[in-house]
């Protein structure tokens, strides 16, 4: 008996039951892991900020020194992130994630062990060529499971762990740095060595878990897997007409794309300057204003801008699905983000200084998932899986220059409030830019139905 994928109302394609049912389950099998993974993912590109002061006080690191470190991340992510995505189509999802994140743990770990600022900026190197792949992999991944209108509410689902790494990564990282000792060892190395470990023991679970295609799910039954074949070949013949037919090898020469890499670039270039500079500009406030924080403080206050930005990013991110608009659900946040970066530290208090970044951690993240939708809107699935991996890695280049030149500005200023600016001037652009080039078609809306697919539940 053929599968029916779809049943149709007079307000267009609705899934049926059956259809649902087999989306929630792969949701509720797949996303949690998926989450995970980038969580820990992300506490490790991004512990070297929480241990910031430490690490550069025992290396002799100038904020500059500091900054390429920290940065330069990102260069090795740049140059091996297409071999490791084309590594990743020839063996299987399961087997070369299984890699990426062994291999990242133990560097991670490997980051204990450096003495001086060559080999700190040698393992950070490392790190990112460890990493590369890693996150349009998932994006790839993520078209195997679900059709494109389950894959934006996922999407930003996966990408909450973001925040929810420094919500919850900064406290704890703070708290190895408080209390933890082991003899003569400096703490930072400890943390550095014990969150390295988690990223070691899911490469495990990755590679018996984590099926590649729905095919080898032996938790899917045959109909099922059938079933969820059906879906997505539909949905992709269904859009496959309206889109524009660049093929792979053309993508960089399309002026779209490459306006997408520009906005990105702006996008990342706030959200990592904030990321690895965060916990020094509240170190910063502590001689401005007289007080003293701990360095679980210090955790606890570098949480807050995260914890608003968690539930700021899904409610924005729900409310670009329902209404289908990506552009301008990119180009405001965008502005918001640079408002609260620019003013943030002409304020007269911790408590509007901390609020002011609260702010702009909420514009910049909620920018990300909606952006993320955009390449989609008019590339065919070639083009868009080049075009992603593209946009990620080039894009990403912003990760290098931030740290970089915040530390820099830092250097030659004595204080933050002109990186800021800068900042504040990249989201802006950012904002313009998306506005300008993004289609003005709107994606369609997604409905009710599928909105409440998106919470994993039993």
């Amino acid at each position: 008996m053929a599968v029916q994928s779809t049943e149709r109302t007079g307000t267009g394609p609705q899934r049926s039951p059956a259809d649902r049912a087999v989306i929630r389950k792969v949701t509720v099998r797949l996303v949690p892991i998926l989450i995970l993974l980038n969580f820990v993912n992300y506490v490790d590109r991004v512990n070297v900020g929480f241990a910031a002061t430490p690490l550069s006080n025992d290396l002799a690191l100038t904020s500059a020194a500091y900054g390429l470190g920290a940065g330069i991340f990102f260069i090795g992510y740049f140059l091996f992130e297409v071999p490791s995505n084309v590594m990743m189509h020839r063996l299987g999802a399961r087997v070369w994630l299984t890699r990426i994140i062994l291999s990242w743990g133990l560097v991670v770990i490997g980051t204990a062990f450096v003495q001086g600022e060559r080999s700190f900026i040698a393992v950070r190197f490392l790190l990112g060529v460890a990493e590369a792949g890693f996150f349009p992999g998932i994006l790839l991944y993520l078209t195997y499971w679900f059709p494109a209108r389950e894959r934006a509410r996922v999407f930003s689902l996966f990408f909450l762990s973001v925040p929810l790494a420094t919500v919850l990564g900064a406290p704890l990282s703070a708290l190895i740095l408080q209390y933890v000792r082991i003899g003569d060892i400096e703490p930072w190395r400890v943390m550095f060595f014990v969150e390295g470990l988690p990223a070691v023991t899911l490469a495990f679970v990755v590679i018996k878990y984590l099926p590649s295609r729905p095919a080898g799910a032996h938790w899917l039954t045959p109909d099922e897997a059938d079933r969820l074949a059906l879906i997505i070949e539909k949905d992709r013949a269904a859009t496959r007409a309206s889109k524009a037919h660049v093929r792979g090898r053309d993508v960089l020469k399309n002026p779209r794309v490459l306006g997408l890499i520009a906005v990105f670039f702006g996008i990342i270039y706030g959200f990592y300057a904030i990321s690895f500079f965060l916990t020094k500009v509240i170190e910063g406030l502590q001689q401005r204003f007289g007080t003293h924080y701990s360095p679980f403080e210090v955790g606890l206050i570098t949480a807050i801008p995260c914890a608003f930005a968690t539930i700021a990013m899904l409610l924005w991110s729900r409310h670009s699905d329902r209404t289908g608009e990506r552009a301008w659900h990119v180009a405001l946040p965008c502005l918001v983000g640079a408002l609260g970066v620019g003013v943030a530290l002409h304020l007269g208090s911790v408590f509007l200084i901390v609020g002011a970044l609260s702010v702009a951690a909420v514009g910049i993240y909620s920018a990300i998932p909606p952006f993320w939708q955009i390449p989609t809107l008019w590339l065919t699935e070639a083009a868009a899986a080049v075009g992603l991996a593209l946009v990620n890695s080039i894009g990403n280049l912003a990760g290098f220059a931030a740290p970089y030149l915040t530390g820099w500005i830092r250097d030659a200023t004595g204080g933050f409030e002109t990186a800021m600016f800068v900042i504040s001037g990249a989201l802006v652009g950012a904002a313009v830019l998306v506005v300008a080039i993004a289609p003005r078609r709107r994606a369609e809306p997604t409905p009710p139905e599928v909105l409440a697919l998106s919470v994993p539940s039993s």
